[in-house]
């Protein structure tokens, strides 16, 4: 137990919502689902540790009012998911109970023994088919609740949702009569079944089906190294000067951060790899309508990002590629397991398994850091520079088992761009994602004293391209040894994009 946290009880918490009902996954639900399929049963990567406080001098009966507003009020609070003969399903429940432990903190700050409890109870795996996706307890300090700490499947709730349910939170509290929210993932699967949203999805179809066509079956066509123990490494930098410069560039370019972000991390592996056309998969949010704005679900799904690399400097590539992540966007609606037929298709057709193993994950909740330490003169090239002296990059963890050969991640520092980057270590080594991610910082930084040409990346940031045995040829966008007939990926397991956004939101996703 969280050092300093004294037990003191169970509360058992009753519900009724406004109906309950079985339906076919949601596309977001089913791409979390075809993920946890590849784990144990038991196991708890997809689950999310989060923690709240409690705002005012509220007492406990407040608070667990609020909590049971929280579940009555979104369906995927209380819904279960169980595979059938008939696909997966969600059963949603429109009554029912929970329990809230209650803890008092003693001498331990509140909040940050919140933080700690919720990463107990993450810990263990949720049972899907039969276990809400939520637990959560109250953390007392001098008999007052103070902050109430929770684990959630990623099932039931994204980063967007966590921040819907966070604007709610301090109204619940006060005892406010909210607005019913209007969209459900009982209303997402029904629109995602028929009409404008199926359509949506074959559009989405259509796009990928081209796209395969085109992209390089790998990034990472080359031999491999033996890999660390464990296998897969991330790695974090904390530069205010990225952010700075990222939001000069931003501004200059008439773009926004996340494709000046985006286009740096696409082009550093291009430049690593020797591939002209990167492709990437980006977690997408999924929602553009209003009406799933205030949804409480699991929508993002990983688009399909390809970057045909011009001639010229950064600055032509970043407005490239932001013309490519407003297609990424458009077209990241669709139905998962058709899609991976499609990539099995596309692999037949092509002679090798389609790796899109390189993602890209912005998990802002804005386009800009608000908290950033002043430049004086705004946008002095020199200044920003200096900044470079408080970067720190820094070991996160590392993993058996996770489909990624890269993956770059965003964190949700305001006052610096915290940048992460998993690794595979049988592909590309613990130092290269240290080179590739202070590559990002150098290669933004330089931009903003001048214009920095795509053939002299490789230079400015340190980068030494991959050299292939002389026997290797390439062959459109694919290198390959001789007999080879596909990308070698031994030891990973596809989790996708989803995976890596766990990740990016805490570190252990």
């Amino acid at each position: 137990m969280t050092n300093g946290l004294t037990w003191q009880r169970t509360e058992t918490v009753e519900f009724t919502g406004a109906r309950g009902g079985e339906a076919r996954l949601t596309w977001g639900q089913q791409a979390l689902w075809r993920l946890t399929r590849w784990l144990d049963d038991g196991d708890p990567y997809f689950n999310l540790p989060w923690s709240l406080p409690v705002y005012g001098r509220r007492d406990l009966g407040a608070v667990l009012r609020a909590l049971r507003g929280l579940v009555e009020r979104h369906e995927a609070l209380r819904t279960t998911y169980e595979e059938v003969p008939g696909g997966p399903v969600q059963r949603v429940a429109r009554e029912g109970r929970f329990t809230v432990e209650v803890f008092e903190a003693g001498e331990a700050r509140p909040l940050a023994a919140a933080r700690e409890l919720s990463a107990e109870l993450a810990a263990k795996g949720f049972d899907y088919a039969t276990e809400p996706p939520l637990r959560c307890a109250v953390v007392t300090g001098d008999g007052r609740p103070r902050a109430v700490a929770f684990a959630l499947s990623h099932l039931a709730v994204d980063g967007w949702s966590l921040n819907v349910l966070a604007t709610e939170w301090r109204g619940l509290l006060a005892g406010e009569e909210l607005p019913a929210p209007v969209w459900q993932p009982l209303d997402q699967a029904a629109f995602e079944g028929e009409g404008e949203g199926a359509e949506r999805g074959e559009r989405a179809l259509r796009h990928w089906r081209a796209a395969l066509e085109r992209v390089p079956r790998s990034l990472f066509d080359f031999p491999g190294r033996t890999p660390e123990e464990p296998r897969f490494v991330r790695i974090g930098m904390e530069s205010a000067a990225t952010a700075a410069a990222a939001e000069v560039l931003a501004e200059r370019w008439a773009v926004s951060t996340a494709s000046v972000l985006t286009t740096a991390s696409a082009v550093l592996l291009a430049v690593l790899t020797g591939h002209r056309e990167p492709a990437m998969q980006l977690i997408v949010a999924n929602r553009h309508a209003s009406r799933s704005e205030a949804m409480v679900g699991t929508a993002a799904q990983d688009g399909l990002f390809v970057l045909d690399l011009p001639g010229g400097t950064f600055a032509d590539a970043v407005h490239a590629g932001h013309r490519q992540a407003l297609s990424t966007y458009r077209y990241a609606q669709y139905d998962p397991f058709r899609m991976m037929a499609l990539r099995e298709e596309a692999g037949l057709r092509r002679g090798g398994a389609i790796d899109l193993s390189a993602y890209f994950n912005d998990a802002r909740t804005l386009g800009h850091w608000p908290d950033l330490p002043g430049v004086e003169p705004a946008g002095d090239p020199a200044a920003i520079a200096a900044l470079t002296e408080r970067t720190r990059t820094f070991f996160v963890g590392a993993w058996p088992k996770v489909d990624a050969t890269a993956f770059f991640a965003t964190g949700p520092a305001t006052n610096a761009c915290l940048l992460y980057l998993l690794v595979d270590t049988a592909r590309l080594s613990r130092s290269t994602a240290y080179t590739l991610l202070r590559g990002v910082e150098t290669l933004l930084v330089g931009c903003v004293a001048g214009e920095v040409p795509l053939d002299g990346i490789a230079e400015l940031c340190g980068i030494t391209p991959i050299e292939r045995p002389g026997d290797w040829v390439m062959t459109g966008p694919d290198w390959s040894a001789p007999q080879e007939t596909g990308p070698a990926r031994t030891g990973q397991v596809d989790t996708g994009g989803s995976h890596g956004h766990a990740l990016a939101e805490g570190g252990g996703r």
